[in-house]
C-alpha cells in the first residue's frame, strides 16, 4: 500500500511540473529542488526534537507499568478495547497505553500524546506475527488516534485571537462536532472492514456514554469565555499530566522497584525509537513536499471550484479548502494556509472561521501514519491509509455542514 501512495505522490508531482513548465512557470523547478532539501533537513529535525520527550515518557511509561498504574488505567477501558481489539489478549499492557494515549489527545496534550502513540504501537507490535504487516489492533489504534476528539482545541484559539477575532472561541462548538464525527467515521469503517461487532451491548453502552459525557462538557464548556476554556484546559490537562508523573515514581517507589535504573532503561527505548523513525518521516516529507512545490494541490482546488460553480452550490467553503486539504499531510503548512485564509478573508469571514474549523478537527494522517507504523519497522499498512483517510474527509464534510448551520 505504502509503496504504491508513496509512487502514486511522486508521478501526481511529475505531472503537475510538467503542466506548469508548459504554461510558462520554470519557477517550479527551483521550487521542487528546494522542497526536496527543505523536507531531509526537517524529517531529521523532527526526530531529533522527539528524543528528549521520546526518552521522557518511555522512562516514565516503564515506570508506571511496574507501578500498576497503567494496568489499572486499562481496566476503566479494556470491555469495550477487547471487543474492538480481540485479537489483543484480556490483560494486556497494550491496553493500558492505549488508553494513556488517547486521553491525551482528548485533552489536547500534544508533547505526551505522540510518545504515547509509540509506546502503544510498539505493545501492539510485541503481538504481531509478521512484523511488517499492520495488525487489524494497530490499524484500529491509527485510524482513532489519528481521528480522535479534542475537546478543547486551545492552540486554534489562540491563533484567531491573534487575527483579532471578536471572540476566539466562538469555533468551539463546530470543532467538536467535527471531530466528533471524524472518529465516529473512522471507528465505523474500520469495524465494516474487520467485522467488528458495534452492536454488543458492551460497545453500545460505552458508546452512549461517551456521548452522555461529550453532550454533558459541552454544555457546560459552551457558555465560558476563551479566557475560562484556555484556563480549565490548561488545568485539567497539566494537572492529569502532573498526577500520572507522580503516581508513576511514588508508587514505584512505594513498591519497591528500582526508579532510577527502570526509568533509564526505558528512556533508552526512547531515544533508540526517535532515530529509526528519520527514514519512514523523510520518505513521507520528500512526497508531501514535493506535491506542495508541484502545485498539485493548487490543480485540485481549481477543479473543485469549477465543479462546486457548475452546480450552482456556495462556492464559499472553497476558499477554506487548502487547510482542510493540507491537513492530512502536513500540520505546519496547514496551520500557514488558515493563517493565510485568515488574512485574505477576515478571521471571522466565513472562510476564516472554517479554516479554524478544519485546522481543528482534522489530522495529519500520513504524518501519523508514516511516524507510528515507522517506529516498529510496517511497510504493509493494509486499509490503515484508506480508513484514515474516510475519517478526514468525513471531518471535512462535517466541519463544512456545521459552519453553514453555525455562520450561514
Amino acid at each position: 500500500m505504502l509503496n504504491r501512495v508513496w509512487l502514486f505522490f511522486f508521478l501526481l508531482a511529475f505531472v503537475a511540473i510538467l503542466a506548469q513548465l508548459i504554461g510558462g512557470q520554470p519557477l517550479v523547478l527551483a521550487n521542487a529542488v528546494d522542497s526536496l532539501f527543505t523536507m531531509a533537513k526537517l524529517s531529521a529535525e523532527i526526530a531529533l526534537g522527539l528524543i528528549g520527550v521520546l526518552a521522557l515518557w518511555m522512562g516514565l511509561m516503564r515506570l508506571g507499568e511496574q507501578a500498576g498504574v497503567v494496568a489499572a488505567l486499562s481496566r476503566v477501558t479494556e470491555p469495550l478495547l477487547s471487543r474492538l481489539m480481540p485479537e489483543v489478549p484480556r490483560g494486556h499492557k497494550a491496553y493500558g497505553s492505549v488508553t494513556m494515549n488517547l486521553t491525551a489527545n482528548f485533552l489536547g496534550l500534544d508533547n505526551a500524546a505522540t510518545p504515547l502513540g509509540l509506546k502503544a504501537m510498539q505493545d501492539l507490535q510485541s503481538l504481531n506475527p509478521v512484523k511488517s504487516v499492520a495488525t487489524n489492533a494497530q490499524i484500529l489504534f491509527l485510524v482513532l488516534n489519528t481521528s480522535s476528539v479534542t475537546l478543547v482545541p486551545v492552540t486554534v484559539f489562540l491563533y484567531r485571537a491573534q487575527q483579532g477575532a471578536l471572540a476566539p472561541a466562538d469555533v468551539f462548538l463546530p470543532i467538536l462536532l467535527a471531530t466528533s464525527a471524524s472518529t465516529l467515521a473512522g471507528l465505523l469503517v474500520v469495524a465494516w472492514i474487520q467485522k467488528l461487532n458495534m452492536k454488543d451491548t458492551v460497545v453500545l453502552g460505552y458508546c452512549a456514554g461517551l456521548i452522555a459525557l461529550l453532550g454533558g462538557l459541552i454544555a457546560g464548556l459552551s457558555v465560558l469565555s476563551m479566557q475560562s476554556l484556555s484556563a480549565v484546559s490548561s488545568y485539567a490537562g497539566n494537572g492529569i499530566l502532573l498526577l500520572l508523573v507522580f503516581s508513576f515514581v511514588l508508587i514505584a517507589g512505594y513498591r519497591g522497584v528500582a526508579i532510577y535504573d527502570e526509568f533509564i532503561e526505558g528512556a533508552k527505548q526512547g531515544f533508540e525509537q526517535a532515530i529509526k523513525l528519520i527514514p519512514y518521516l523523510l520518505a513521507m516529507l520528500l512526497a508531501i513536499g514535493l506535491l506542495r512545490a508541484s502545485g498539485a494541490l493548487d490543480f485540485l482546488l481549481s477543479g473543485i471550484r469549477y465543479a462546486v460553480e457548475a452546480m450552482s452550490l456556495d462556492p464559499r467553503f472553497v476558499d477554506a479548502l487548502p487547510t482542510g486539504l493540507m491537513k492530512p499531510f502536513s500540520g505546519s503548512g496547514a496551520r500557514a494556509m488558515m493563517l493565510e485564509t485568515m488574512s485574505h478573508h477576515g478571521v471571522d469571514s466565513f472562510a476564516g472561521r472554517l479554516a479554524a474549523v478544519f485546522q481543528g478537527s482534522t489530522e495529519t494522517t500520513f504524518y501519523v501514519l508514516a511516524v507510528y507504523f515507522g517506529s516498529v519497522g510496517i511497510r504493509h499498512a493494509r486499509h490503515a491509509l484508506f480508513c484514515g483517510l474516510v475519517a478526514d474527509f468525513a471531518g471535512i464534510c462535517a466541519a463544512i455542514a456545521a459552519c453553514y448551520f453555525f455562520y450561514g
